[in-house]
């Protein structure tokens, strides 16, 4: 039932609308004012930070491909830092793009280079030199130093550099294949860091580091790197000392579940902050993630958790206890906490219905600070998210429960017989986890008349690191399952018309999409491929570094998996996919390069089998630019309706 405000605010706008007023339209072919030019001006936030004295906020977006910093004074309004120069981390997938202390900030460029700048005035100046790539810049307690991460010709490294750049890098750590997330104590006397080594991801096994570093003289001296936490099988992240000095906190998964751990500093005894079946981390795919921060009176952290895809912001005191904090009631999607002197917490927030924002919290009230899209359509008028799960049998004849993230169609205009088409959504990564928060491209389709299942298969993560690796040596098998499970839990709850589904997926959903087709042409009328890989050799021979051994988890090593590999691989059997298939591929695409979908689409073409192919020449893996956004939302419809709605 719609509420009197929302009834009120309608009649205001002149669009009261009654029974007669909703019209009868086919699913799919309803008209809806979120369009394609509205997805590709939507702002991406990616981070956000307190500067000044705790009440200057700080936050990346990106739009049309360039990351800009945001600075917001006390009382006054937005306005950007940077001019020319585009900000994000450039180590493996990007993040890490920025820190603040005081009024200096430090960002990562476009051009490699690490940047200073007054929060008021001056132009950036450069404090690294210009080679290599680097993200995660760390200010130093004393505002003097910049820890970051750097890489050249696939060597990883962390270093410090004065933050006036008068002197060059000092490595502090290297020797091993990765590192992410270096944190300075709160003395500045040392670091923090995680490193692991091929074949491990950062979430199956990594190793959290300290050493000693002394800055007080000419020269810079580091005392030998210690090992502090390392087991085998488990992932650890986000070392984050207390401002006191006595704690070192970390994420460890020895749980089952992501959570908070605390040493102390002086005994070196470790313990956890049980809040079972809570996840409170997510894999790290790239730099710069936040999933918890510190109060300033060391008595707690304030930390990101996650159950069945909704997120909610908890207080885990040192002492054990654990309380959510309010305020947050309508936000079901929450990212990169960060609290400030005052006790305010400023964050990344959605929901399903409400597109991302920058807000800060302070006592259980909320001020939004950024809007990530105009936010001109009303709550009602789009699909509201829901937590759904189902059962598979598997080819090992067990029976397991995957999840997902349902959409129904909604539209208060139009109103339509019979059972909707449905696009079942196959993520990237595959250990990514879509969440209850704010996805535009659902939106898209769910307010033209589809219904949307977003299947977080077996492999994601969110829900356990035993549900992770379930996807263990069962890539192309497992998720294959769970995507064609999902098919039949839409058509057995009549959420969608069976006849008339829709696979869509990118990068490994796009695998995901192949491999399905591949294997059970019929269950879906068609599919849609999005840098999609199709030769799992040629993945693993030109890939790049950071993935370079992810196959020998989710499939095998190479030589002794080669028959797995062949078997696998939807281009040796591509002459199986009958069905209607989009394929959307980057030209300047390094993960999965474009010939991968070349292969397919010529398989598709000597057989006459109707497809629709097209390439952004600017673009990689992924797409960033407003025009290829625009363009691949208004192809996507225009296949669907010529190939599922009519």
């Amino acid at each position: 039932m719609m509420s009197a405000a929302a009834m009120c605010a309608r009649n205001m706008e002149g669009d009261d609308m009654s029974e007669s007023d909703v019209k009868q339209v086919p699913y799919g072919l309803w008209s809806s004012k979120l369009g394609p030019k509205m997805l590709a001006g939507e702002l991406r936030l990616m981070d956000v930070a307190w500067g000044g004295k705790g009440r200057t906020l700080v936050w990346a977006e990106r739009v049309d491909g360039r990351g800009v910093l945001m600075v917001q004074r006390p009382d006054q309004a937005a306005r950007v830092l940077n001019d020319e120069l585009s900000v994000g981390g450039g180590v493996g997938y990007g993040g890490g793009e920025f820190d603040v202390r005081g009024d200096e900030v430090v960002f990562a460029a476009n051009d490699g280079r690490l940047y200073a700048a007054h929060l008021d005035k001056g132009s950036p100046r450069p404090i690294t030199p210009a080679f290599g790539r680097v993200a995660s810049p760390a200010i130093s307690p004393d505002g003097k130093w910049v820890a970051f991460v750097h890489t050249v010709d696939d060597v990883d490294v962390i270093a410090v550099v004065p933050i006036g750049g008068e002197q060059w890098p000092v490595k502090v750590a290297q020797g091993a294949d990765f590192y992410m997330q270096p944190a300075w104590s709160s003395e500045g006397d040392r670091l923090a860091w995680i490193s692991w080594d091929h074949p491990e991801m950062p979430w199956t096994a990594t190793r959290l580091e300290e050493a000693g570093i002394d800055m007080t003289g000419d020269v810079v001296r580091v005392a030998p790197a210690r090992e502090l936490a390392s087991e085998e099988d488990v992932a650890l992240q986000q070392p984050s000392y207390s401002p006191d000095g006595r704690w070192l906190a970390y994420l460890s998964d020895a749980s089952g579940h992501w959570q908070v751990m605390l040493r102390d500093r002086e005994s070196g005894q470790t313990r956890r902050i049980a809040r079972d079946g809570v996840e409170f981390g997510g894999p790290a795919w790239i730099q710069g993630l936040r999933f918890y921060d510190w109060t300033q009176d060391s008595e707690a952290v304030i930390a990101l958790g996650s159950v069945r895809g909704e997120h909610h912001l908890e207080r885990l005191g040192v002492d054990g206890s654990a309380r959510k904090l309010p305020g947050l009631e309508e936000y079901t999607s929450l990212a990169q906490p960060r609290v400030t002197t005052g006790g305010a917490v400023a964050l990344i927030a959605s929901s399903s219905r409400r597109p991302s924002r920058v807000i800060t919290v302070a006592a259980g009230n909320v001020q939004v600070r950024r809007f990530a899209s105009s936010e001109r359509l009303r709550e009602e008028e789009l699909s509201e998210a829901r937590p759904v799960s189902w059962t598979v049998s598997t080819a090992a004849g067990e029976e397991v429960e995957v999840h997902g993230i349902f959409y129904p169609p909604t539209h208060p205009g139009y109103t339509s017989a019979g059972k909707p088409p449905a696009l079942v959504m196959i993520h990237g990564g595959p250990t990514a986890q879509r969440v209850m928060g704010w996805e535009a491209r659902n939106q898209f389709f769910a307010t033209r008349g589809f219904a949307v299942l977003d299947v977080n298969y077996r492999g994601s993560t969110g829900y356990g690191r035993a549900y992770m690796e379930a996807l263990s040596g069962a890539w192309g098998v497992a998720d294959v399952e769970d995507a064609v499970g999902a098919a039949s839990f839409l058509g057995r709850e009549g959420l969608a018309d069976p006849e008339r589904l829709v696979i869509m997926g990118g990068s490994a959903g796009g695998y995901t999409v192949l491999q399905t087709l591949v294997d059970h042409p019929g269950v879906f009328k068609a599919g849609i491929c999005l840098y999609g890989i199709s030769d799992l050799f040629a993945l693993q021979a030109g890939t790049h570094k950071f993935e370079a051994h992810y196959n020998d988890t989710l499939i095998g090593p190479l030589p002794e998996a080669a028959e797995l590999y062949r078997e696998r691989s939807p281009i040796n059997k591509a002459e199986k996919i009958e069905d209607a298939l989009a394929i959307f591929h980057g030209a300047k695409d390094k993960v999965v390069p474009l010939d991968q979908a070349e292969a397919i689409v010529d398989s598709l073409r000597r057989r006459g089998v109707s497809h629709f192919y097209h390439v952004y020449e600017e673009e990689g893996h992924g797409w960033r630019r407003a025009a290829t956004i625009d363009h691949f939302h208004r192809s996507v419809l225009s296949f669907l309706k010529t190939e599922v709605v009519y």
